[in-house]
């Protein structure tokens, strides 16, 4: 969407608000042997208090409030009763919710307790490379090459990023133009970034796969023999450093 008025602007933030203080406490919640239902029903709790409603549920009748992904599967896995987490798991919550007319996404992966696996060193380069994206957004600038940015800093990182899943434009549904932030360099592209206009960054990176793949509940996608995490945040594009609306989910700490 693109902001037209104070009162987009401070229903954007009520909404982003929302989200990312829910994210926040789902990570802060997450225990070994809990299952991701049990996590799932808890970030239910949070969006509820609020009067947010979850936006994959409301918009695609998604089988949870929220998406919870764990070590190689990419994005919308389902949260279940049967699926129980483990120390030093590669767990990413995705938490999307509506109020009031107006819709805000984020997302974060994170190492469940202690680091026994070694895989820290692929969040922190998710996160620093979303911090970096998003520190080059302005209006004007072109879509396309924020994505070569995430691409080559992932490279430098000794990682790969997924190519079939991208940030989106977002605010008053939860996905809108632009439909295809992607995390490479796509030439035929010609797009560029709106000041005023609200987006969801986001940066998915992997160890080996280039591209997700389906299974077969009809919603989760892996990155096959690899792990894998996604870092989100719903940003303002103005023509100085962007709005980060989500920041309350503290993804830099």
């Amino acid at each position: 969407m693109s902001l037209k008025s104070d009162e987009d602007l401070l229903g954007m933030q009520a909404i982003s608000q929302v989200v990312a203080l829910t994210l926040k406490g789902m990570q802060d919640y997450a225990r070994p042997g809990m299952s991701t239902l049990s996590l799932d029903q808890y970030g239910r709790q949070l969006l509820e208090q609020h009067g947010a409603r979850s936006a994959p549920k409301l918009t695609y009748g998604f089988p949870g409030w929220t998406c919870i992904s764990v070590n190689d599967e990419v994005c919308h896995g389902i949260p279940s009763a049967k699926r129980f987490l483990q120390e030093g798991d590669l767990v990413n919550i995705d938490v999307s919710a509506e109020l009031n007319g107006y819709w805000s996404d984020n997302g974060g992966s994170f190492v469940l307790g202690q680091d026994i696996h070694q895989r820290g060193a692929l969040v922190d380069a998710s996160k620093r490379i979303l911090a970096k994206a998003i520190s080059h957004i302005r209006g004007g600038v072109q879509i396309a090459e924020i994505g070569r940015l995430i691409e080559t800093e992932a490279k430098k990182s000794g990682y790969r990023v997924i190519k079939n899943l991208a940030g989106h434009g977002v605010g008053r549904s939860l996905h809108e133009e632009p439909h295809e932030i992607l995390c490479y360099y796509d030439r035929t592209n010609k797009g560029r970034f709106r000041k005023h206009s609200v987006v969801a960054i986001e940066t998915f990176l992997s160890t080996k796969a280039s591209y997700a793949e389906e299974t077969g509940d009809g919603w989760t996608l892996v990155a096959k023999d690899s792990l894998a995490v996604q870092h989100e945040h719903t940003i303002v594009v103005t023509d100085k450093q962007p709005i980060i609306l989500t920041a309350a989910n503290q993804l830099w700490v």
